[in-house]
């Protein structure tokens, strides 16, 4: 077993679980896109970032990738987390604001704003249509063509697959392909009805704990909040 410490609380793992199956474990919840239980890890998202190590030496990594190590240090929820997580699905939103999948995280993670400009792209790269078909049709009619900004996704050759078995397992596990609730070409980047309420720990605290508490515990839970109560130790 690997002894670690993540958002301040020792846990032990098995050797060989990743960051995010950890922490799954023990009930603290990381948002993922291009992650799927069955399908191997890719990290290509990064929405399953944390924050390791302490200090100047402390850096961002993608959770479902990085291997446990013995006495690593995690924090799940920290102010620069939340802040890059917010970040990448205002692009998701931006590139492809008719998927559910999309709108739910950033519902999710009370992202209320997209500022850049909206593209309607048919595909945002998670790779996991490729990967059911790679790993659980074992058919790998689609891969990846190019690099860089001219990347996409297609048959090689651009021609008819004849190992495709017509399943449909790419077009079901797709983000894309799962319309939001007003359609496709909804007004505005952001649907925002399933908004939730940004918590307010971050206002005063780095890390946000409130995964591993009472909701209100640190007293930061209030309805316009200045400054944190009296007596109440910061969260470290």
């Amino acid at each position: 077993m690997i002894n670690l410490r993540i958002n301040g609380l020792d846990v032990r793992a098995q050797e060989g679980w990743s960051v995010l199956e950890t922490a799954r474990f023990y009930g603290m919840e990381i948002p993922t896109l291009c992650y799927q239980e069955g399908l191997s890890p890719w990290g290509g998202c990064r929405l399953c970032v944390v924050e390791i190590g302490a200090g100047p030496g402390a850096k961002l990594v993608s959770s479902c990738t990085y291997p446990v190590e013995e006495n690593l240090v995690v924090r799940t929820s920290s102010r620069k987390v939340v802040g890059v997580r917010k970040l990448l699905v205002e692009l998701l939103l931006t590139s492809c604001p008719q998927s559910k999948t999309v709108q739910d995280l950033a519902a999710r993670l009370g992202v209320q704003q997209a500022r850049f400009d909206v593209k309607h792209e048919q595909c945002i790269y998670c790779g996991l249509c490729v990967r059911i078909c790679a790993e659980q049709m074992s058919a790998r009619a689609i891969g990846f063509v190019n690099r860089g900004g001219n990347i996409k996704i297609g048959t090689p050759f651009n021609i008819q697959s004849e190992v495709c078995r017509h399943c449909g397992a790419c077009m079901y596990i797709c983000p894309a392909c799962q319309l939001r609730c007003q359609g496709p070409r909804a007004a505005g980047a952001i649907c925002g009805s399933c908004l939730r309420i940004q918590p307010t720990c971050l206002d005063f605290y780095p890390d946000y704990m409130c995964s591993l508490g009472t909701v209100g515990d640190c007293g930061t839970c209030v309805r316009e909040a200045k400054a944190p109560p009296a007596g109440k130790p910061q969260l470290s």
